[in-house]
C-alpha cells in the first residue's frame, strides 16, 4: 500500500492508552479531533457524510488560518473522497498539511482517520480531501497573505 493510504500507527502517550498520534512522520498535523453524536446519524445509522464534510472544512481552515493571519474562506473544494462510512463510537482525527501557497490562497491536504473498538484497537482512514482557502479583508475581497 503507498504510504498515503496506511493508517497511522496508534502510538501510546501512557502504556495502557492508545491513540492516534499527534502528528505523522511525514509532516502532516494533528488539527481537530472530534466523536461524533448521535444527532449525526443517517438513516442507516452511518454519520451523515455531510457532517464529515463540515468538519474536514473546520480541520481544513487550521494551518491555513495561521498563514494568512487573520479571515479566510473556503474557495473550493478540489477533491473529496468517502474511503469507509463513519459511525457512533467513532473518533476521528483530522490531520492536516499545506500542499501550496498562492498570492492569496493556501491549499491544504486532509487525512481523516478513525478510532474503533477501543477494546481491540483499530485506526482506519475513512476520508480525504484537498481544499483551497482565501485570505480575505474586511470586505470580504482576497488580500495578499503576509510575507
Amino acid at each position: 500500500m503507498p504510504p498515503d493510504t496506511q493508517p497511522p500507527a496508534a502510538g501510546p502517550l501512557h502504556p495502557e492508552i492508545k491513540m492516534a498520534p499527534a502528528a505523522l512522520a511525514d509532516g502532516r498535523e494533528l488539527v481537530l479531533r472530534v466523536m461524533p453524536m448521535p444527532a449525526d446519524v443517517n438513516g442507516n445509522g452511518d454519520i451523515f457524510g455531510g457532517w464529515v464534510m463540515a468538519q474536514v472544512d473546520i480541520a481544513g481552515a487550521v494551518l491555513p488560518f495561521r498563514i494568512a493571519k487573520g479571515r479566510i474562506a473556503t474557495v473550493a473544494v478540489n477533491q473529496f473522497i468517502f474511503k469507509q462510512p463513519v459511525s457512533m463510537g467513532d473518533l476521528l482525527s483530522f490531520y492536516a498539511k499545506v500542499t501550496r501557497i498562492g498570492t492569496t490562497s493556501i491549499s491544504v491536504h486532509v487525512d481523516v482517520y478513525a478510532e474503533r473498538n477501543p477494546a481491540n484497537l483499530q485506526v482506519v482512514k475513512v476520508t480525504e480531501a484537498d481544499v483551497t482557502y482565501v485570505a480575505i479583508d474586511k470586505e470580504g475581497k482576497p488580500r495578499p497573505l503576509p510575507s
